[in-house]
C-alpha cells in the first residue's frame, strides 16, 4: 500500500470529485463513476472521510457547522471509489442529520481526508497514552468489544483539546464512559491525515496545515 503524500493538485481532485459524487446523486439518485482522467495514484487502497460543513452567519460572523462526516478508516477500497462513496454517505446517509439538499450544496464547505493506516499503540500502563498523542498529527480510533469510535486529527485543532480530553471524547464517540480510556481491555490506535478542504463552498481547495492551527 502507497501511503506517500498526496500533492495539492491530487487533494483538489479528491474533493472535486466528491463535491460531483454528491450533486449527482442528490439530482439523479446516481453514483458516478471515476474519470478516466484520474491520477494513478488516487487508485491506491487508502483510508478517506469526507466532511461537509454549512455556512451561515451568525452575530455578522460566519459559522461552520457539521452537516455530515462519514468515511472508509481501512484502506480496503481504492481512494478514489471511497472518496464517491464516503461523500454520497455524507451527505444522505449520516444517521445524525436529514439527507443534504440541493440548495444546501451552495452553502456548503467540503472537506477530503486521507488517512494513514491505523496503528495499534501498545503501552504498559493506559495512562501513558496521552504522552504517545500529539494535536494536529494523529487521529484517534477507541475500540472496546463491538463498541468503536474514531475522530478525526482535525477535531482535538478546532476545539482546542488536550490529548487527555482527546482520549475522553473520542470515548464517548464509541459509546463507552469518558474514562474507557484508562482500562487495559480498551484499545487505543492512532492514524495521521492529509486534509483538503475547500475555503468557500465549490472554491479555492487547500491543504490544511493542522499543527500550524494550533497557534492561530
Amino acid at each position: 500500500m502507497n501511503e506517500e503524500k498526496l500533492t495539492l493538485r491530487e487533494g483538489e481532485f479528491l474533493v472535486r470529485l466528491a463535491r460531483k459524487a454528491v450533486e449527482s446523486y442528490i439530482k439523479d439518485a446516481r453514483r458516478i463513476s471515476p474519470p478516466k482522467d484520474t491520477p494513478s495514484r488516487l487508485w491506491d487502497k487508502r483510508g478517506v472521510f469526507v466532511t461537509l460543513e454549512k455556512l451561515y452567519k451568525s452575530d455578522e460572523k460566519t459559522v461552520r457547522e457539521l452537516r455530515g462526516c462519514i468515511g472508509r478508516p481501512y484502506p480496503l477500497f481504492p481512494l478514489v471509489e471511497a472518496t464517491i462513496d464516503s461523500a454520497i454517505d455524507a451527505a444522505v446517509n449520516d444517521p445524525r442529520f436529514n439527507p443534504v439538499s440541493l440548495t444546501e450544496l451552495t452553502s456548503i464547505i467540503i472537506e477530503v481526508s486521507v488517512l494513514t493506516r491505523p496503528k495499534l499503540l501498545e503501552v504498559d500502563d493506559p495512562r501513558q497514552y496521552p504522552s504517545l498523542i500529539k494535536i494536529g498529527r494523529d487521529g484517534l480510533i477507541v475500540e472496546h468489544g463491538p463498541y468503536k469510535g474514531l475522530l478525526l486529527p482535525q477535531v482535538p485543532v478546532e476545539y482546542k483539546w488536550d490529548p487527555e480530553t482527546f482520549l475522553c471524547e473520542c470515548c464517548i464517540k464509541a459509546f463507552l464512559p469518558p474514562d474507557s480510556w484508562l482500562r487495559k481491555d480498551v484499545k487505543i490506535y492512532t492514524f495521521q491525515a492529509q486534509v483538503f478542504s475547500e475555503l468557500n463552498p465549490g472554491g479555492e481547495v487547500i491543504e490544511r496545515k493542522l499543527e500550524e492551527e494550533l497557534n492561530e
